[in-house]
């Protein structure tokens, strides 16, 4: 090679089969109990396998939680699309929701023998301790990076000072707050593209 010489583009890295895509996912959707899911994903999808940057789950992230429906459902479509398309959305839905379906079923069948059982009351208080944990780490990234730009601190904090202290409706002050988050972040981008 020489010194004019460009070094090579990098490939990108195939796409995963649509087998890997539905293991992890009902890996995912099997062992995880009491929510706490967007993080494991995070962990599975961008730092186990990097599949998608951390930019890219957070806008996957902020996509399906404006969107109805359950946020980790979303959340995998978005993920699933992006690497293989409308069926590789289709195999992470049906890979995360597997497990837990046939589960709710033996448990239904199960529920009045075990109920009144101790120990399933301290699980429970476990997994749910674990998943309050992941939440926190995934939100803690998220604000690590919101706080790069004073527009982001700006839309948390009238987020938090509208819903939380206020008690407005949530629906309403993110139709407000969420327009003007928007064209902030496209102004700020502006000027730096024209800088």
């Amino acid at each position: 090679m020489t010194p004019n010489d460009s070094p090579p583009a990098p490939v990108a890295p195939p796409p995963p089969s649509l087998w890997r895509l539905y293991a992890v996912f009902f890996n995912i959707g099997a062992f995880s109990f009491g929510g706490g899911l967007t993080g494991w994903i995070f962990l599975e999808v961008v730092t186990v396998y990097g599949w998608l940057n951390e930019e890219e789950f957070l806008s996957g992230l902020a996509l399906g939680q404006i969107l109805p429906g359950a946020n980790v459902t979303n959340l995998s479509v978005y993920i699933g699309q992006r690497l293989r398309g409308a069926t590789g959305a289709t195999v992470c839905v049906v890979g995360l929701l597997t497990a837990p379906f046939f589960a709710v079923l033996a448990l239904y069948a199960l529920y009045d023998q075990i109920v009144e059982r101790p120990w399933i009351h301290a699980a429970l208080d476990g997994a749910a301790a674990a998943a309050i944990g992941l939440l926190g780490a995934v939100s803690a990234m998220g604000a690590r990076r919101a706080a790069a730009h004073l527009w982001s601190l700006a839309a948390m904090a009238a987020t938090f000072i509208a819903v939380g202290v206020l008690r407005w409706p949530l629906v309403a002050s993110v139709l407000v707050i969420a327009p003007l988050s928007v064209a902030a972040a496209w102004y700020s981008q502006r000027g730096q593209d024209h800088a």
